[in-house]
C-alpha cells in the first residue's frame, strides 16, 4: 500500500513562489538584500540582537563553536540523542564530541551526566532542544558558569518555542537554527545563527564568506573601487537571497502553523492518553513547545518491537520514523565504547508520528487509531 499519511509536510504556496520570482527577476539571487532582511526579521522574532543566515544548522553549529573559541584538542559535551550533525559540527573544529545521557522523559540533556564528563579539557556545552521542546537553559549556564564554559544552542527544531516567557533565541550568545524541509519553517535547506554579541555577528559573517573584510552588496554597492582582503581561513557557507526570500514568507506563516501543531499535538494526547503501553511527550512548565516533532513512547520495547509497529503503520498506508538516533552507535563513533543506557532505550523505544498544519483532525484519530492497533497486533498489547 502507497503511503496516505506522511510523517511531515512542509507548508507553502503561492507567497513563497511570488517572493522567489522576484529574486529572480532582480537579478541577486546570491546573498544579498533579502538575506538581510531574512536575518533581521528572524532575530526581531526571537529576540536577539543579531542573525547570520548560512547554509546549514550544521554551518551553524561549526561556525558558533568557532566563535565560541572551541578548537583542535578540545572537549564539547552534547547528547548522543541527537540528529548526528550535533556530534559532528563538533568534530569539523577538532575537537571531540563527549557524549551525556538524556532525560528519561523529556529527551533533553542530563545535566548532572553533563557535569560528570566535564575534564580540563571541555570547552563547551552543546545544548539540543530536542524535537523543539525547549531544554533546561539556566541550570545549563549555572553549570557553564561554575566551570568557565561556553554554551551553544542547538535550536535546529525549536523555532517558536519558548523557554521562561522568552523566545528560544534570546538566553544564550550563540544558538542555531535549522531551515530544512522537516521543520517548522523552511528554506530547502539553510539555517542561522543569532546572538546577542555584535563582535561574533561580525566575525560569523566573515566566516561564512571565505573570511572576506567587505561582503558582496557592499562592494557592489559602493561608487568607488573597494579591494576586499581574506582575514583568515574560512568557509563557504552563504544561504542565497532566493532562500531567504522564502524564509522571509516562512516566517509569516508560523504563528499558524503553532497554533494548528498545537491543535494537532493535543488531539493526539486525547487519543493516546489512557493507553497502558503508550506515552506521549511530556511538556515541563514553564516552557512552550512547538510541536516540531510529535514523538510516542512505548513501554518496555525495544528497536526490534517498535519497528514491528512502524512496519504494522506503514502497512495501513501510514509513514512514522524512528526515535531519535544515538550518534555514539553508529560507525563514525562506535569506536569510543561508550554506553548510554538511558538515550538507547529512548531510542529505541519511541517513534514518530505524523504531524503538519494541513494535516486534518480526522486523519490524527486514524494514526492514534493505526498505533494503537499496531501495539496490540505486534504483541505489545
Amino acid at each position: 500500500m502507497s503511503v496516505r499519511i506522511p510523517v511531515a509536510r512542509p507548508e507553502m504556496g503561492e507567497p513563497e513562489w511570488q517572493a522567489i520570482r522576484e529574486v529572480v527577476e532582480s537579478g541577486w539571487v546570491t546573498q544579498g538584500p533579502r538575506v538581510e532582511a531574512f536575518e533581521k526579521a528572524m532575530a526581531e522574532y526571537c529576540g536577539a540582537e543579531h542573525g547570520v543566515a548560512v547554509s546549514s544548522c550544521t554551518t551553524a553549529l561549526h561556525l558558533a563553536l568557532v566563535v565560541a573559541g572551541v578548537g583542535p584538542g578540545d572537549e564539547v559535551v552534547v547528547p548522543s540523542m541527537s540528529f548526528i550533525a550535533t556530534a559532528n559540527a563538533v568534530a569539523h573544529t577538532g575537537a571531540t564530541p563527549v557524549f551525556a545521557e538524556v532525560e528519561p522523559d523529556t529527551f533533553n540533556l542530563d545535566l548532572a551526566d553533563v557535569e560528570r564528563r566535564i575534564t580540563e579539557r571541555t570547552r563547551a556545552v552543546l545544548l539540543v532542544h530536542q524535537l523543539g521542546l525547549p531544554a533546561d537553559i539556566d541550570g545549563t549556564h549555572r553549570l557553564a558558569e561554575r566551570h568557565g564554559l561556553a554554551v551553544v544552542e542547538d535550536a535546529a527544531c525549536a523555532v517558536g518555542s519558548s523557554y521562561a516567557g522568552g523566545r528560544i533565541g534570546s538566553h544564550s550568545e550563540l544558538v542555531c537554527f535549522s531551515f530544512h524541509p522537516r521543520k517548522l519553517l523552511t528554506t530547502g535547506d539553510g539555517g542561522m545563527v543569532l546572538t546577542s554579541s555584535a563582535e561574533h555577528a561580525e566575525r560569523l559573517r566573515r566566516l561564512r564568506q571565505h573570511g572576506m573584510s567587505v561582503n558582496d552588496r557592499v562592494r557592489s554597492s559602493s561608487t568607488s573601487v573597494i579591494r576586499e582582503s581574506y582575514l583568515e581561513v574560512a568557509w563557504n557557507y552563504r544561504l542565497t537571497d532566493l532562500q531567504a526570500a522564502m524564509g522571509i514568507e516562512q516566517l509569516k506563516r508560523l504563528p499558524a502553523m503553532l497554533e494548528r501543531r498545537a491543535a494537532l499535538a493535543a488531539r493526539y494526547d486525547a487519543a493516546l492518553a489512557d493507553h497502558p503501553l503508550i506515552d506521549t511527550p511530556p511538556v515541563p512548565e514553564g516552557v512552550t513547545w512547538n510541536v516540531q516533532t510529535y514523538t510516542a513512547r512505548l513501554r518496555g520495547a525495544d528497536a526490534a518491537a517498535r519497528d514491528a509497529v512502524m512496519q504494522h503503520m506503514l502497512d495501513a498506508g501510514i509513514a512514522t520514523r524512528a526515535g531519535v538516533m544515538t550518534a555514539h552507535r553508529e560507525p563514525a563513533y562506535a569506536d569510543r565504547g561508550c554506553s548510554l543506557p538511558v538515550s538507547e532505550r529512548a531510542s529505541d523505544g519511541s517513534l514518530v508520528l505524523p504531524l503538519f498544519p494541513a494535516m486534518t483532525d480526522d486523519q490524527v484519530d486514524e494514526c492514534a487509531r493505526a498505533l494503537v492497533e499496531a501495539v496490540a497486533a505486534t504483541g505489545l498489547g
